[in-house]
Parts: structure tokens; sequence; C-alpha cells
């Protein structure tokens, strides 16, 4: 045998059931780890033309680091590297010190050094976009690459040459900014 419920009591359950639903639903924005963003504007230094904006955004497996530049040689590879300081006063870049290596790794020949990101491709006109995932860093604690600057130079970079600073002069460079 069935109860019936009244018009009342049957509305009061749906609004109940879906207050509940929202609220759950809300809550799963709260539990969602933060993503951690920094970003950098390229600018370039004396003498050349590279300008652009660089994004990282920190996920399980690395930073992912979006670029988008452009002002750079036709047909050309370049490095991108992460400097110690977050300092581009310089006028060649100079500034920014060393390429980051939290570690110690940075004295030993054939082992690839946090900072050096990796190598980007210009096409015919001068523009570099893409992606390159970096496990090596992160957005916080010793390997955090916020507040460093981020340097675009001339050359290719070889991620195991020793010393580190085989990449050429710098293009460009940009202070890394978490927001």
């Amino acid at each position: 045998m069935r109860k019936r419920t009244d018009g009342k009591t049957r509305r009061a359950v749906i609004v109940f059931a879906a207050c509940g639903a929202l609220l759950l639903g809300g809550c799963t924005a709260f539990l969602r780890p933060e993503e951690r963003r920094a970003d950098a504007q390229i600018v370039p230094t004396l003498g050349n033309q590279v300008r652009g904006a660089i994004t990282f955004i920190e996920h399980s497996d690395g930073v992912q680091v979006t670029y988008n530049l452009t002002g750079l040689p036709p047909n050309s590879d370049h490095a991108l590297q992460v400097h110690d300081r977050g300092d581009c006063n310089a006028a060649d870049g100079s500034s920014a010190g060393p390429v980051f290596a939290p570690s110690a790794d940075r004295l030993k020949a054939g082992v690839r050094v946090e900072g050096d990101l990796g190598n980007i491709h210009a096409d015919a006109n001068g523009v570099a976009t893409g992606f390159i995932v970096a496990p090596e860093v992160s957005l916080d604690g010793i390997r955090s690459v916020a507040q460093r600057s981020l340097l675009v130079h001339r050359d290719a970079g070889d991620p195991y040459a020793f010393p580190q600073h085989g990449a050429g002069p710098a293009l460009g460079c940009g202070l890394i900014r978490q927001q």
C-alpha cells in the first residue's frame, strides 16, 4: 500500500534535493587543487626585436611552458632558459645571472640543469609558438621559477654542454611573475 503525499511535501523534497545538489556541486570547486600559474612578458635586449608572452602552468607531470614570440630571426632555433635572478635591467640581459640550477648539477659535466627548458623554433616569419613541459621545475619551493628571469637566447642550447652558457647572448628577457 502506497502512502500519498500532498503537493507541498513533494515540492519541499524536490527543493531540498536540488539545494543539496547545488551545495555539493559548489563544494567540488573548493576541493579541486588550485592551479598555479605564472607569466613572463619578454622584452628585447639592446639591438634586438623579440617580444612576446610566456605562460607557466603547473600540472602533475611538470610545468607547461607556453610561448608566443615574435621578432626572432627567421627559420632559427633558440634556447629558452630560466636564470637565477629576477633582473632584466642590464641592456644585454646579463643581470639575470647564471642558468637556474637549484641542485649541484650545474657543477657536473653532461648533466642538464633545471633552468634549461629546451629549444624553440622560429618560422619563416620569425614567430615561435608552442609549449614545452618542464618536469624539473615548479612554481613553488626550491625548484620554483617564480620571480626569476626567462631569457630567449640567440642560439639553440646544448643541454649537456659544460659550462651551461653555450646559447649565445640574450635576445629578450622577462621576469616570471606568479599570478
